[in-house]
């Protein structure tokens, strides 16, 4: 079982910036792929951004591109999602997910794929 451990979420105003982090504590995971996800009320969860695990391949969705921006520390499990411009429809709860596989220049877009969930952090953007 992987436990994943997010922070960064808040209130903040339309056109400023946050940044989320996720963090898979077991160092003897190497294989490790992560990606956020988000879920607004009434909506279904979306994906916004994974990477591999080594971070050389990396994939945002439509709705992010070109203002989010993932990272990671592979060595330390730890991965970032850089959020600037945020608008109110960035609002939603936002999940970190993980799974492990052994090919590093692929991403995972979709949920099903993923084996592990954190417990979620809340987004707000006011207008």
């Amino acid at each position: 079982q992987v436990q994943l451990v997010e922070s960064g979420g808040g209130l903040v105003q339309a056109g400023d910036s946050l940044r989320l982090s996720c963090a898979a504590p077991d160092p003897t995971i190497t294989t490790l792929h992560m990606a956020w996800f988000r879920q607004a009320p009434g909506k279904e969860r979306e994906f916004v951004s994974a990477i591999s695990w080594s971070g050389s391949a990396k994939r945002y969705g439509d709705s992010v591109k070109g203002r989010f921006t993932i990272s990671r520390d592979a060595a330390k499990n730890v991965v970032n999602l850089q959020m600037n411009s945020l608008k109110p429809d960035d609002t939603a709860v936002y999940y970190c997910a993980a799974r492990t596989w052994p090919q590093q220049s692929i991403t995972f877009s979709t949920a099903p794929q993923y084996e592990y969930w954190g417990q979620g952090t809340q987004v707000t953007v006011s207008s």
